[in-house]
């Protein structure tokens, strides 16, 4: 699908533009709207590790701060043997935006796979359950 094409393409551009000089794991992230806007985040590190944010969570922070629609999608991108998914946090945070979305997971090698997030998260904290 060409929306995979580029939102793959934004998240590796995202991903030069990542803040990592303690990690040095950059990745880049970028997700699609219903209305298919696409929105881009990087990681940005802090040394105290606690307070550093992922990428995935930077791009929607960004999509809800200018008030765009519901997200359908995002990709993650890294360098990685393996294509990366984003960790429990990030899955977390997503779910409370767009449980029913698709994240495309990709790394430099070209290597793609393709999940719902609810797949990731199954057990995902609801307000039903909290």
């Amino acid at each position: 699908m060409e929306i995979f094409t580029r939102l793959l393409e934004s998240a590796r551009e995202a991903r030069k533009r990542a803040y990592v000089p303690y990690s040095h794991f950059a990745v880049g992230a970028a997700l699609v709207t219903e209305d298919g806007e696409i929105i881009s985040g990087c990681n940005v590190e802090n040394i105290s590790y606690g307070l550093t944010v992922c990428a995935e969570r930077v791009a929607t922070f960004t999509a809800m701060a200018e008030g765009k629609g519901k997200i359908v999608g995002l990709a993650v991108v890294a360098d990685t043997p393996e294509p990366p998914t984003p960790c429990g946090a990030c899955r977390q945070v997503l779910m409370e935006f767009a449980p029913e979305m698709w994240i495309l997971c990709g790394n430099l090698r070209g290597q793609q796979r393709i999940f719902r997030l609810q797949e990731l998260l199954p057990e995902a904290f609801t307000e039903f359950n909290v």
